[in-house]
């Protein structure tokens, strides 16, 4: 086990207690993947084979209408897992991409090394299920702004729980994020 899963094991460690050997198991199961700027990991209509844990850099979860309009899902940044959920889960083509928008550093592990698991790990299914509750309170926080805020509260927020996105990320990906204009986003960033 290398430097690599270092971040992993942390974030195994705080959410559940285990055993230094079910650990090593564990990261043994992940892969490591360096990726480029713009780098595609998953196209639209391809069955989901991995789930990704973020050591370093940013992937994004979009979706593409009829004309070829970007609609971001969601980012997946340092230290937290992501993929195209109901693709990966229910393995079944994705509606929707994988983006590594910065280089990033990745491990990976395939559904069925994840599943196998739940069978083996003894509080895997305990934090998994910690992972996915704050990753679904953070989606629908994100749909609550999208209806209840403003283009300015929306920004405000970001800034307030992720400062570093709008400086790291392009500001077409930033403005797609949080259902703004590039014009609109342009000027929250002038009158900061």
């Amino acid at each position: 086990m290398s430097d690599t899963h270092t971040q992993l094991k942390k974030f195994i460690t705080n959410q559940i207690t285990i055993e230094d050997e079910l650990l090593a198991l564990i990261c043994n199961k992940f892969r490591y993947k360096a990726t480029r700027r713009n780098q595609i990991l998953l196209h639209a209509d391809e069955v989901c084979p991995y789930i990704y844990f973020v050591n370093q850099g940013c992937l994004r979860v979009y979706l593409l209408d009829a004309a070829g309009k970007e609609f971001t899902r969601f980012l997946i940044t340092e230290n937290r897992f992501g993929t195209a959920f109901p693709s990966f889960t229910l393995q079944e083509p994705s509606l929707a991409y994988i983006e590594s928008i910065e280089p990033s550093q990745l491990l990976y592990i395939s559904y069925s090394d994840y599943q196998s698991l739940f069978d083996i790990v003894p509080g895997w299914e305990r934090s998994t299920r910690l992972g996915l509750q704050a990753d679904y309170i953070a989606s629908i926080k994100r749909i609550e702004s999208l209806i209840t805020m403003d283009a300015k509260q929306r920004y405000q927020l970001l800034i307030k729980t992720n400062p570093t996105l709008v400086q790291r990320l392009p500001s077409k990906i930033i403005a797609d994020y949080l259902g703004i204009s590039q014009e609109t986003l342009s000027r929250l960033k002038s009158k900061k």
